[in-house]
């Protein structure tokens, strides 16, 4: 399964009643916009993270490929962890978002032409860390935009813009990145640097914003006993785990599909892995897309959280055993439509179960913050996890082990109290 990559910090903006506040007009150009802004944001993260990266990392050293996919991965996402929430301090105090947007679009345009043209391991890692700077640059400035522009009564709508374009760009970003292997990588990363760049400069030039008051900052020590406070929180704090076990499970696999897909997974004759990855991408999309609506719909009408996030878990760790059972074609296709099933059911009713146990109603964006160290976290763990699994006991192992984190995220949920 290709999961949307899934990054951290919501930056702490004021709830728009403010100057800020779009009108009618203008929410009619930002809602498409949202949609095409995230969409080519993912198209990066996807095509170059599931496919350009690793197939780069394997024509540097084909030998330790999946030691040094990990160690550029782990790397790059500790990276991005700490940059987001710097870049969303700096977007605050600034008072507007899109300079950001722009600067940021612009810049990951001249990063990823870097990057392209790294041919060591060391190289490689700088350049996709120059990358995940200016593109945190930019999601940071693209995260605020619902809070400081949409009114409270239409946000479900923008935040169902902004889900649309995550299956989409990472289906379209991962087809699209399968058309310059192997020969053509530094071509690749130019055409994702021009994608970005197009999307920030028709962002900004569609959707103009008035300037904000300049946010006041927060001391490093107030954001961590903040943090601390929220997950004093016995049900938060379960719902945080529970999201962190099953983001280290998908990611696990996730990261190293192309490898999987050359070193475990019996293709059809003149199916190249990378085909292969371009082929199951849409699946993926579209059942990542259709678990959503009916997961979230499903759990507004039998008004129960619980059972369904469990069963979204259980079904992801079944599905992490059929390559297992069944390592070739075949099993992988199986193994796509029920991820995709498992991970977009859980992402829906996941959201819907945490917006009930947060622990304050006057700090939910900070709350919501704090959970999304739980996606961000395993972006972190899960490439060094995943090396280290795969070196020493195989892709079945990996698989296994994976399936077993997320059926340990499904008895998260056991413990909570507030919610059924």
């Amino acid at each position: 399964m290709n999961a949307p990559e899934v990054r951290s910090a919501v930056p702490a903006t004021p709830e728009p009643a403010d100057p800020g506040a779009a009108d009618g007009r203008t929410l009619l150009r930002l809602m498409p916009m949202l949609s095409v802004a995230n969409a080519a944001m993912y198209m990066v993260y996807m095509g170059i993270g599931a496919v350009l990266l690793p197939i780069q990392v394997e024509l540097v050293d084909p030998a330790d490929k999946v030691a040094n996919f990990g160690l550029v991965s782990g790397v790059s996402a500790i990276f991005a962890t700490l940059f987001n929430p710097l870049a969303g301090l700096l977007s605050d105090r600034s008072g507007r978002r899109n300079p950001w947007i722009l600067g940021g679009g612009l810049a990951a345009l001249g990063a990823l032409a870097l990057l392209g043209a790294a041919r060591t391991v060391l190289l490689v890692t700088v350049g996709w860390c120059l990358v995940q700077a200016m593109m945190n640059i930019y999601q940071a400035g693209l995260t605020a935009v619902v809070p400081d522009r949409v009114p409270v009564e239409r946000r479900g709508l923008a935040s169902a813009m902004v889900g649309i374009g995550t299956p989409i760009g990472s289906a379209v970003g991962i087809s699209l990145a399968a058309l310059f292997v192997p020969d053509d990588i530094s071509l690749g990363y130019l055409m994702f640097g021009a994608v970005i760049a197009g999307a920030a400069v028709l962002f900004t030039s569609v959707v103009r914003e008035k300037r904000r008051p300049a946010g006041e900052p927060v001391p490093l020590r107030k954001q961590m006993a903040a943090f601390a406070d929220t997950l004093r929180s016995a049900d938060f704090r379960w719902v945080f785990i529970g999201r962190f076990l099953m983001m280290l499970g998908f990611f696990s696999v996730s990261l190293f599909q192309v490898y999987i897909l050359q070193d475990h997974i019996a293709l059809p004759e003149g199916l190249s892995p990378t085909e292969a990855v371009a082929f199951i991408a849409p699946i993926d999309a579209g059942c990542t897309l259709l678990a959503t609506v009916v997961g979230g719909l499903l759990s507004d009408r039998i008004g129960r959280r619980k059972p369904l996030v469990a069963v979204s878990c259980v079904l992801a760790s079944i599905a992490m055993t059929v390559p297992v059972v069944s390592p070739d074609w075949t099993g992988m296709l199986i193994f796509t439509v029920l991820a995709g099933l498992a991970f977009g059911s859980y992402m829906a009713v996941d959201t819907a179960l945490v917006t009930l146990v947060l622990p304050s109603a006057d700090d939910a964006a900070r709350d919501m913050g704090v959970l999304n160290i739980a996606n961000a976290g395993p972006q972190i763990v899960a490439p060094l996890l995943a090396a280290l699994l795969v070196g020493a006991i195989g892709y079945d192992g990996l698989y296994v082990v994976a399936a077993l984190i997320t059926l340990l995220g499904a008895a998260s949920v056991i413990p909570i109290k507030k919610v059924c």
